[in-house]
């Protein structure tokens, strides 16, 4: 008790002005109370903030950007904190504006099939909300039960069901979003398909919070589908199973959800909270699901069955029931996780290449695992190319952090040299920020950075994230001409 009043003699002034904004207790400052806010799910860095503070609303949030803004304070916005990238790494001693307090369901409105919810509305808690009138909401990330929507927003993100149904950008309708200076605006194109004008939705989804900070989201809703199919199919190596995936497309099937495991992938999952029972012997096994009205669903299975039998599988089964698809799910979802039950440290890469490429970069990840010396799962959605390599490693042992951070810069060039990207959901952040030169331009990185400076001159909001440094690649060029023409 001592040591907290000692402490309170030390608050600084911005600290007691932005405890008038959203009261006391919904303030943190002192350093134990910081520790849990130092990173996010990408955890191989760290950094402190100055302050955590917790509105409860929109108003709220805008007063506290402002109050940073006119003092030049940085600043950034955090949701469940389970991004992968770093992108809510306070890196500049930030006050970090957590928006885990506006977790509302505003308004569903079933007959224009939308709902708008704050930004910390869970994912998988709106599906929920609305399943009772056969109602979902289908961009689904594997965090779903505790990620949250404004998260989903920053980031783009995606889930196994983006195949057929796309990410989030494809479901926002609206947004409101706190700009940089605290000014309040609001974008909806009111369920327009065209709106005219700049698409300024696209333009905030995936922004990863260097734009504004959103406050409220109208999301698209749909109608549970009439029917729905689930099938399991293990293959003795990579390579056939990889085909399969590319010869299911092309039989005109595009599956809701077409998901791949690798071996290792399938011991971390089979000592997971999880199990189903997979063998121990297989290199893969696909997860397909296809929806839709039942008149020909099951014409689609046969045909999935047929073309993983003409690619050498050598099982392969359709759910009997609710509770074994759930089963497979859940196997699935938690294969992040599962990891740690095979290593002590774990790094999730998120790349993405065209799917005919899919045998040549997974051998190509081979090779890097060999020359890194260090295991690499697999656990991907391989209907839309979306990999994501998790690198094992020992962070104990000296030297090996660092070999995976290589080993994943590695995989990420791969995709790119494959025809790909470096990200497909998890956003770009810190973790791949100098590996944007893989894909783009300075030309092209400089055309980025400054639409970013029309929302965000001050680059206040979220400071070093998303693009190389400096944040402006054409500055580069110019102190190496500057430096060329001294000497």
């Amino acid at each position: 008790m001592l040591l907290r009043k000692k402490q309170k003699q030390d608050v600084d002034s911005d600290i007691l002005a932005l405890t008038k904004i959203v009261s006391a207790k919904s303030i943190l400052h002192y350093k134990e109370d910081l520790l849990s806010y130092d990173c996010d799910g990408f955890t191989i860095h760290k950094a402190m903030p100055k302050a955590v503070i917790f509105p409860k609303n929109t108003e709220e949030v805008a007063a506290s950007v402002k109050y940073c803004a006119d003092r030049n304070i940085p600043f950034l916005a955090r949701g469940a904190g389970t991004g992968l990238s770093g992108g809510a790494i306070p890196l500049n001693n930030e006050v970090i504006i957590s928006l885990v307090k506006m977790k509302h369901l505003l308004e569903v409105d079933y007959e224009n099939r939308q709902a708008t919810v704050q930004p910390g509305f869970v994912n998988l808690k709106l599906t929920n909300s609305i399943s009772h009138k056969g109602y979902y909401y289908a961009p689904d990330p594997s965090s779903q039960y505790v990620c949250t929507i404004g998260g989903n927003v920053a980031e783009n993100a995606g889930g196994a069901h983006c195949l057929k149904y796309g990410v989030t950008t494809n479901h926002i309708l609206g947004l409101e979003v706190v700009l940089p200076d605290g000014e309040i605006i609001e974008i909806s194109n009111n369920g327009v398909l065209d709106m005219p004008g700049y698409d300024l939705l696209g333009i905030l989804t995936g922004s990863e919070g260097t734009l504004g900070i959103v406050t409220k989201i109208i999301v698209r809703i749909l109608k549970n589908p009439e029917s729905k199919k689930t099938v399991l199919a293990y293959f003795d190596n990579v390579e056939d199973g990889s085909q399969a995936v590319s010869d299911i497309i092309s039989a005109g099937i595009i599956p809701a959800a077409l998901e791949m495991m690798d071996q290792t992938a399938i011991e971390g999952v089979e000592k997971g909270a999880f199990p189903v029972g997979h063998p121990d012997d297989i290199e893969a096994f696909l997860l397909i699901e296809v929806d839709g009205i039942a008149e020909g669903i099951e014409e689609q299975i046969d045909q999935i069955l047929t073309v993983c039998r003409n690619r050498n599988v050598r099982e392969v089964k359709v759910a009997r029931d609710e509770e074994e698809r759930g089963r497979w799910w859940a196997n699935r979802k938690t294969g992040f996780g599962a990891m740690g039950a095979i290593s002590p440290d774990y790094l999730v890469q998120d790349g993405v290449i065209p799917r005919s490429k899919l045998p040549e970069v997974l051998n190509k990840i081979r090779s890097i695992s060999d020359e890194y010396e260090l295991r690499i799962a697999n656990i991907f959605h391989a209907g839309d190319g979306n990999l994501h390599p998790l690198i094992l490693f020992d962070s104990r042992i000296e030297g090996e952090t660092d070999k995976a951070l290589k080993a994943g810069t590695a995989c990420l060039k791969a995709c790119a040299d494959a025809g790909g990207s470096i990200t497909g959901e998890h956003g770009v952040g810190i973790e791949k920020k100098e590996e944007m030169h893989f894909i783009f331009s300075e030309e092209e990185i400089e055309a980025q950075t400054a639409i970013r400076d029309v929302f965000n001159p001050h680059n206040l909001l979220n400071q070093g994230k998303l693009f190389p440094t400096p944040s402006r690649c054409m500055d580069i060029k110019k102190v190496i001409n500057k430096t060329a023409v001294k000497k």
